[in-house]
């Protein structure tokens, strides 16, 4: 089996228990005044699994391909060995280094040095630009999580927090 079969039939995996969780048990310690609502907490989860299994399905089952020949474009995992996984492993290590500094730092700082290092990461060598984008990045999905949607989010390190 080819290699994004693998990676479908693992992803199906996860998603079916994920969708398990959306559908059977999130949902058990709701309220009554919010058992009536339209949309429930398990909504998007509902519909981000029964997306994931379809698409996994799709590919798993072959109905996107047209023919069986390994285009250049393709990951052939004869060649693994050939791709910038050095990349990939850093920028997920920065992935994770980015979710455990959100708090100690704050979301303006994490998110500014992620965008960043991980730009640099992928390549890019204009830092102005690069610093600028990144800082503007960063305060408008802080202005438009804290402003616009109304949720918590805090911009500044712990230790600049009142009262804390």
């Amino acid at each position: 089996m080819a290699l994004d079969r693998w990676i479908a039939l693992i992803i199906l995996m996860i998603s079916l228990v994920y969708g398990y969780t959306a559908f059977f048990t999130m949902d058990g310690g709701l309220p009554p005044f919010m058992q009536r609502n339209p949309i429930w907490p398990s909504t998007f989860p509902k519909m981000l699994s029964v997306l994931t299994i379809v698409s996994a399905l799709i590919i798993l089952l072959g109905i996107e391909k047209s023919d069986d020949e390994i285009k250049p474009s393709e990951i052939n995992y004869r060649r693994l060995t050939e791709y910038k996984l050095g990349q990939a492993l850093m920028l997920l290590g920065l992935m994770a280094i980015y979710a455990l500094l959100l708090r100690p730092i704050g979301f303006l700082a994490a998110t500014f040095g992620f965008l960043v290092l991980g730009s640099v990461i992928l390549g890019e060598r204009r830092y102005g630009v690069l610093a600028l984008v990144a800082a503007l990045a960063a305060g408008i999905v802080w202005y438009l999580v804290q402003q616009v949607l109304g949720i918590f989010l805090s911009p500044w390190p712990t230790f600049f927090a009142v009262g804390g």
